[in-house]
């Protein structure tokens, strides 16, 4: 029996998936605050930083709350976190009409 098929290995998914959601929502709702994201963009932001320093999501996600009581971002997360934000429209640098 394959893990997709064990009961037992899906209810332990689902219980890590809820355990882990509210720190990502948080950290989604710090992006679309701090960057004016929006919510696609904000999960995208965080998928990538993820998949581009091979850090669990919800540690990514964990990491950015966190800065935001004080805690320094580590700088790899940081570097990707920069590289992966979309880039500012004309509204929200000033520049607007």
């Amino acid at each position: 029996m394959g893990e997709a098929e064990n009961p037992h290995a899906e209810l332990e998914q689902l219980r890590r998936a809820m355990e882990t959601r509210p720190v990502i929502d948080q950290a989604h709702g710090v992006l679309m605050a701090v960057y004016r994201c929006t919510p696609d963009d904000a999960w995208n932001v965080l998928v990538t930083v993820s998949q581009h320093t091979n850090t669990k999501l919800h540690q990514v996600a964990t990491a950015l709350v966190e800065s935001t009581q004080g805690s320094s971002l580590p700088e790899s997360l940081s570097s990707a976190l920069r590289a992966a934000l979309p880039a500012p429209s004309p509204d929200q640098t000033g520049q607007g009409a």
